[in-house]
Order: structure tokens, then sequence, then C-alpha cells
């Protein structure tokens, strides 16, 4: 994966705990440390709006749906 060098501004307790999870061997370095934080929180995002279009849904309208599209096969069960 491509990496582009980027420089940012934490406040010192937090480059102290990176720094902490560096040392216990947790991250291979601070970069990666960052890094990964940010990739965890995009796809903790990701997720939760996932679950909230999926909160739109109306089960009953997404069975009916189905079992239009499925017509002729054994009906779906009751959820």
């Amino acid at each position: 994966m491509a990496t582009t060098k980027v420089a940012v501004s934490l406040e010192t307790r937090t480059l102290r705990e990176v720094d902490r999870l560096v040392r216990e061997g947790r991250f291979p370095s601070r970069s990666r440390a960052i890094q990964t934080a940010l990739v965890e929180m995009t796809a903790r995002r990701k997720h939760q709006r996932l679950i909230h279009e999926l909160a739109k849904l109306d089960p009953k309208e997404e069975q009916e749906l189905a079992e239009e599209f499925f017509a002729g096969e054994a009906p779906w069960p009751e959820y």
C-alpha cells in the first residue's frame, strides 16, 4: 500500500500513550500506531453508518419484497 508522510500535532499525553504502546511492542512505530488507530476509526464510522441505514429498513416490507422475488419457493420463516 502506498503511503504519504504527513505531520500531525498531538497532545503530550496522547503522544506518551502512543510511545508506551510502541515500547510495549504493540506497534513497531509511532506511525504504525497512529495509522492503525485511523484505519480502525474510519472502519467503525463506516460500520455505524451501515447500522444507521439498516435501521431505516422495514423488516415486514423487506420480507414481502423477498417473498415476491422468490415467489413459488417456500415462504420465509417469521422473524
